[in-house]
């Protein structure tokens, strides 16, 4: 398995250098979205629909978790390439400790009080009662897989903010792997496996996280990558105040942007669920379809942070600006050949879900034709966010996100709904869309944030004095330990 310890992003062709670090991340990704979907599959044909009803349930709770740990791991990637791009490895340690130790004790208390509170958050969520009990044996179980789960994707954020997009990847493919052929095998108790029903497919989830944490922290140690910690640097796990206080002030807004899609999503399947059953069947199968449109522009915006971030440590101004260019040509060929793609195939795409439904299939490549664009404008979005958010500036992108998303989109779909129908809602994706495009770019263009400073610059003879008295004969900038 071949892959590289970290890569230098401020250095070499951008255009090239971006794409090759954005492609595993959305390998990821894929790969992610295909595990879920798998799994959803074993469950409902060998549980039936009640059980696929319980899950969703209990990964609506486990998504809501995962939107904390996501802003720091984000805050943590940030602060990572800066420290990279400076060549200070002893502070992105530092970084990757820190969060660690403070994920790791977050996570386990969560875990407790999710296990102990579930039929509680359960009932919180208005969860049928015939799927109640399914619901709760599989939350709980995820419950303790929490801690092992959200150290991993801490691990592959903090190594994605070193510059190292493969890793992450291959990781992936062995969690997926395992979870995927786990499942069938621990719910219907094949082999010398009990039968564990809906647990099973939990217990599956779970296994496959603590395999993966294991095999990726042995391979960090074993290829000594630049993260790992050795010696006086455990006690980076003790999380110190000033670091931690940055990580929380600069996480917690990038988490409540997921938190933010969250609702607004909630909201506007109320609307949708008012245009009757076809409509709301078309809504789903579409979205199903436009996650995987988003998935360019989502793994762009990862490696766009990472790579500014490295040129905003390095100090390497002129190459954030064509790194942003780069990112918004990227986005606009691959997202806009993802719609194209889309648009020549939604029949046969929208069939995988609808069947032979004619009116939901009508339905469906309707708003595909109306909403599909805007997802070009949301790429560029999202680079330019990546971009002011790679130097610590996470407030005016959350409240763009909640303008765009509440009084725009929201607004102009319950607005114009009783006049033109669903329509209505199809086209308030694409005003959203555009309010956030162009308050996003007025932000970039006369915005302060290249003012704000997430960490303390790096004088460069130190710089320089510190990656010569810790380089190896391999000339990697990494201490021996």
């Amino acid at each position: 398995m071949a892959t590289r310890p970290g890569r230098d992003l401020t250095t070499g062709p951008i255009a090239r250098t971006l794409l090759l670090f954005a492609l595993p991340t959305l390998g990821s990704s894929v790969l992610q979205s295909l595990n879920g979907s798998i799994n959803a599959v074993w469950v409902g044909q060998f549980l039936g629909e009640a059980a696929l009803a319980a899950t969703a349930n209990a990964n609506l709770v486990m998504f809501l978790m995962f939107a904390a740990v996501f802003g720091f791991g984000m805050a943590a990637t940030i602060l990572i390439g800066q420290s990279f791009g400076a060549h200070d490895v002893d502070g992105a340690r530092r970084v990757m400790g820190t969060t660690t130790g403070m994920i790791a004790v977050s996570a386990t208390l969560v875990a407790m009080a999710g296990y102990l509170w579930s039929p509680a958050l359960l009932h919180l969520l208005s969860t049928p009662p015939e799927v109640f009990e399914l619901a709760l044996a599989y939350l709980r179980v995820m419950f303790v897989a929490l801690p092992f789960s959200m150290i991993v994707v801490l691990l592959t954020m903090g190594l994605r903010g070193s510059g190292d997009s493969m890793t992450p990847l291959w990781f992936m493919i062995l969690a997926a792997v395992i979870d995927v052929a786990l499942n069938p095998v621990l719910i219907l108790g094949l082999g010398p496996a009990p039968e564990m029903g809906i647990q099973g497919a939990a217990t599956a989830s779970l296994i496959a996280n603590i395999v993966s944490l294991v095999a990726l922290v042995a391979y960090i140690y074993a290829r000594d990558l630049p993260l790992r910690l050795r010696g006086r640097e455990i006690g980076y796990l003790l999380p110190t105040p000033a670091l931690m206080g940055t990580i929380v002030r600069k996480g917690v807004p990038m988490g409540l942007q997921m938190l933010v899609v969250s609702v607004s999503a909630l909201a506007m399947i109320g609307l949708v669920n008012r245009e009757g059953a076809a409509v709301t069947a078309a809504y789903g199968a579409a979205n199903q379809l436009w996650t995987y449109i988003q998935m360019p522009a989502m793994a762009l915006g990862a490696a766009v942070s990472a790579m500014a971030a490295q040129n905003i440590g390095a100090n390497r101004w002129d190459r954030v600006g064509q790194v942003t260019r780069a990112g918004v040509a990227i986005n606009i060929a691959m997202t806009g050949g993802a719609v194209l793609l889309l648009l020549a195939i939604d029949r046969q795409a929208l069939s995988l879900f609808l069947g032979n439904d004619g009116h939901a299939m009508a339905v469906g490549r309707h708003m595909n034709l109306i909403v599909s664009w805007g997802f070009i404008l949301f790429g560029i979005t999202a680079v330019l966010s990546a971009v002011v958010r790679a130097n610590g500036a996470v407030m005016v992108p959350l409240i763009i996100l909640i303008i765009a998303f509440f009084p725009v989109r929201l607004g102009i779909a319950s607005m114009f709904q009783p006049r033109i129908g669903a329509d209505a809602i199809w086209w308030s994706y694409n005003a959203g869309a555009i309010a956030t495009l162009i308050m996003t770019v007025a932000y970039y263009r006369f915005g302060k944030w290249r003012e704000l400073r997430m960490m303390p610059q790096t004088d460069p003879v130190e710089a320089e004095e510190m990656v010569l008295s810790c380089a190896e004969p391999a000339g990697r900038d990494q201490p021996a330990g």
